[in-house]
C-alpha cells in the first residue's frame, strides 16, 4: 500500500507544471558541485568526447557537448516553435485583443535588458556582441516557480507569463537567426529551403503522419547547420510546418507536443543545465559580477525585464489598447515581470553563440545565474507577500 501512495506521489509530480523546473535546479546543483570537485576535467573530457562519422559526404562528428547544444536543443526548439504555433491557431495569441498584452509587454523586456546591456558594453569589442543575453527568459523555470505558488496567484496571470515567455521565445529565435549566425552557404541553404516547401506541401495536402515531417526535418538540421545558420533553428521551422486545428480533435501539433513535454522538461533541458553550468568558481567571480559584462546581463535580467514589462503594460493599459487579466493587479506584474528575470538555459545558450572565450562565457554564465536567483526569489516573495496581505484584507 505504501509503494503504491508513493508511485502515485511520485507521477503526480512528474505531471505537476512545477516538476520540470525542481529538475532544472537539480541538474544546475549537480552540475557546480562537479565543476567544482575532483570530477572537472573528467568530466569536461566527456563533453569533449566524439560522437558521429564523417564520410565523403556527410559530415556528422562532433564533440558531445555540440550534440547537447546543437542536436538536443533543436528538439527543444521544435517544441518551442509548437508551442508558438498552437498559441497563435488556437491559444491566447489568436486574436489581437488577447495578443496585444503579452506581445508588447514581451517587447518591453527584451528592448530594456538589451539597451542596459548596451550602454554597459557596447564600446568593448570582445563583449558588445553579447547584447541578446539578457533578452531571454527561461519559460520552464519561470514557469516552475509561479506554479509553486498554486492558488495564490489568479490563474490569469499563470496564462499572461506563458503567452509572454512563448513572445519572448519568438523574438529570440529571430535574434539567434539573424544575429547569432556565420557565413552563409546558400547552396545548403537551399536544400534546406526546398524541403521545408516539401513539408509545406504535406501540410496543405492533409498529410497528418508525423513521419513526413520529422524524416525530412533531420535532414532540414542537418542542411541548416552546414548552411552557417544555428542548427536549432531547424527545430522552429519544422515545427511551423506541423498540421493543427482549431477544434477539440487531437491534431498532430498537439500529439507531438505532448510527447515531446516530458523528454523535453526532465531529459532534454536537464542535460543541457548540466552540460553548461559547469563553473568552477573563482573568486574574480564576483569581481566580475561588476565589470562591464557582469553589469550588462545582471541589470539587464533583474532590473531590465521587470522595468521593460511593467512599462509595456502600463502604457497598453493606459493608452486603453489592452486590459489586464481578471484579478490580475499591477503588483503581480510586477512579480510576474521579475521572474521573467529568470534567463537561465536561455540566456546561456545565447552566451556560448556570443563568445568563443571560455573566460568570458564562464563569467556569462555567473552572471547569468546571480542575476536569474535574485529575480526568481524576488518575485517570488512579491508574489507570495502580496497574496498574504489580500488575504488578511479580505
Amino acid at each position: 500500500m505504501t509503494k503504491l501512495i508513493n508511485l502515485k506521489i511520485f507521477a503526480h509530480f512528474f505531471r505537476s507544471s512545477s516538476a520540470g523546473g525542481i529538475f532544472l535546479i537539480i541538474s544546475l546543483l549537480v552540475s557546480l558541485a562537479i565543476a567544482n570537485s575532483g570530477w572537472s576535467e573528467a568530466f569536461k573530457g566527456m563533453l569533449n568526447f566524439e560522437l558521429g562519422f564523417n564520410t565523403a559526404w556527410i559530415h556528422l562528428r562532433y564533440p558531445a557537448g555540440f550534440w547537447i547544444n546543437d542536436g538536443l536543443m533543436a528538439v527543444f526548439f521544435l517544441m518551442v516553435g509548437l508551442e508558438i504555433k498552437r498559441e497563435v491557431i488556437e491559444g491566447e495569441l489568436s486574436s489581437f485583443s488577447h495578443a496585444v498584452l503579452p506581445v508588447l509587454a514581451a517587447a518591453g523586456g527584451v528592448a530594456v535588458p538589451a539597451l542596459i546591456y548596451a550602454f554597459f558594453n557596447a564600446s568593448d569589442p570582445q563583449t558588445a556582441k553579447g547584447w541578446g543575453i539578457p533578452m531571454a527568459t527561461d519559460i520552464a523555470f519561470a514557469l516552475g516557480i509561479l506554479s509553486l505558488l498554486g492558488s495564490r496567484v489568479p490563474s490569469g496571470l499563470k496564462i499572461f507569463l506563458a503567452a509572454l515567455a512563448i513572445v519572448d521565445d519568438l523574438i529570440a529565435i529571430l535574434v539567434i537567426a539573424l544575429f547569432y549566425s556565420s557565413e552563409l552557404s546558400f547552396m545548403y541553404l537551399g536544400y534546406a529551403g526546398a524541403l521545408l516547401v516539401l513539408l509545406v506541401i504535406f501540410n496543405r495536402s492533409g498529410v497528418k503522419n508525423l513521419l513526413f515531417y520529422l524524416l525530412p526535418g533531420i535532414l532540414i538540421w542537418y542542411f541548416i547547420h552546414h548552411s552557417g545558420i544555428h542548427a536549432t533553428i531547424a527545430g522552429v521551422l519544422v515545427a511551423m510546418t506541423i498540421p493543427t486545428n482549431e477544434d477539440d480533435t487531437e491534431s498532430p501539433l498537439e500529439k507531438l507536443e505532448h510527447s515531446l513535454a516530458r523528454p523535453v522538461n526532465f531529459l532534454i533541458m536537464p542535460v543541457f543545465a548540466l552540460a553548461n553550468t559547469n563553473i568552477t568558481f573563482e573568486s574574480a567571480m564576483i569581481e566580475g559580477l561588476f565589470s562591464s559584462l557582469g553589469l550588462g546581463i545582471g541589470l539587464g535580467l533583474f532590473l531590465g525585464k521587470p522595468v521593460g514589462i511593467f512599462i509595456m503594460s502600463w502604457l497598453s493599459v493606459k493608452l486603453k489598447i489592452a486590459a489586464l487579466p481578471e484579478s490580475v493587479t499591477w503588483v503581480h506584474v510586477l512579480g510576474l515581470g521579475l521572474l521573467g528575470g529568470i534567463g537561465f538555459t536561455m540566456s546561456i545558450f545565447i552566451a556560448l553563440l556570443s563568445f568563443d572565450d571560455a573566460l568570458l562565457q564562464n563569467e556569462a554564465k555567473f552572471a547569468i545565474l546571480a542575476a536569474s536567483t535574485a529575480a526568481g526569489i524576488t518575485g517570488f516573495s512579491i508574489l507570495r507577500l502580496y497574496s498574504r496581505k489580500q488575504k488578511m484584507t479580505l
